[in-house]
């Protein structure tokens, strides 16, 4: 597996793909291989891939909330997503993680994108008062999801 994590910081998919396939089957369901196909996967695009290794990060290990995260990124992208898939699917997770900021720094991101604005002032104000609240700042001004906001975090 580390191998397959060393190759994907490389730049090398195929290499990685090859690390992971070789595991024994008992590794393949392993919450840090799981993690590892899904950034294989998502460098790839192939977001219907990568849903099915968040779906069975979750199964794994439900108590990380990268898994819940994962899925709303790949919902978002896969064909059979969007924007409303990944917010109904990571929405829940912001009470099921109540002090990672990033659930609802993405929260914001999605409901921004979808056009509802004071929905997603609410979820960075969240995020905020959760985490890092200058990191997250400079995180949502480099975030093109969040665009429509920059004004105001700019004269914040």
């Amino acid at each position: 597996m580390s191998a397959a994590v060393g190759w994907l910081e490389l730049g090398r998919p195929e290499e990685a793909r090859a690390e992971l396939e070789a595991l024994p089957a008992e590794y393949q369901k392993h919450p840090d291989v799981l993690e590892a196909r899904w950034l294989l996967e998502a460098g790839e695009q192939r977001w219907e891939q990568a849903l099915a290794a968040a779906r069975a990060l979750i199964e794994a290990a439900p108590q990380r909330p990268s898994g819940w995260l994962h899925q709303a990124y790949a919902l978002r992208r896969a064909p059979a997503g969007g924007l409303q898939a990944a917010w109904d699917a990571l929405r829940p997770s912001a009470e099921r993680f109540p002090k990672e900021p990033i659930i609802p720094f993405n929260l914001a991101c999605y409901a921004c994108q979808m056009g509802q604005l004071e929905i997603a002032r609410e979820w960075l104000r969240r995020a905020f008062a959760i985490g890092d609240k200058d990191h997250l700042r400079r995180l949502a001004l480099a975030d093109a999801d969040l665009e429509p906001l920059w004004e105001e975090l700019r004269n914040s």
